[in-house]
């Protein structure tokens, strides 16, 4: 006999599919069950470390500066393509994915594999632009959580981005020359 749980996560499984089955064709299956699993876990996570945050600090700030702006965003690029792309942090990837090729400048092209959820999170991680929402949560709540730390590590960060387009374009100019 199934426990009550089991039976009823099968039951929104099985509408879940049902309702879901004409989205894309079979070859194009898209996890559509684990992406809904992901969203909800982002928002819940982020939601409840946003009044964690809010707590602790005794409010939200006045203000996000343009300045703070401007590091998270250059932050959040760079920690994103470190996560998916960089040839260092593959072990995270490679339970989830599949090495395709190297892809420049210490960089790697995988694909997601699976299905399901290791389908779905294969294919967050190696997504900057899928990640880009959850670090830049992370930093909103260290932005008010520990704005002085979240400030430190964004511009951390940042600066290596610049390094990074820095390198590139060095590399180019040499190309040229």
């Amino acid at each position: 006999m199934t426990d009550p749980i089991s039976a009823a996560a099968g039951a929104v499984e099985q509408g879940l599919a049902d309702a879901t089955r004409d989205y894309a064709p079979e070859h194009e299956h898209r996890p559509l069950g684990a992406y809904g699993v992901f969203t909800a876990a982002f928002g819940t996570t982020f939601g409840a470390s946003m009044f964690a945050a809010y707590r602790h600090a005794g409010g939200f700030p006045e203000r996000v500066s343009a300045g703070d702006i401007a590091l998270m965003g250059m932050a959040t690029h760079k920690v994103t393509r470190l996560l998916a792309k960089d040839r260092v942090t593959s072990f995270l990837r490679a339970p989830f994915t599949e090495y395709q090729d190297r892809a420049g400048h210490g960089e790697l092209e995988e694909k997601a594999r699976g299905r399901g959820m290791q389908l779905a999170a294969g294919e967050l991680l190696i997504c900057p632009y899928c990640l880009a929402q959850w670090v830049v949560g992370a930093f909103a709540v260290g932005m008010v959580a520990a704005p002085r730390l979240t400030r430190v590590l964004t511009a951390m960060w940042t600066a290596e981005a610049i390094s990074d387009f820095a390198q590139l374009a060095y590399h180019a100019a040499e190309e040229k020359a």
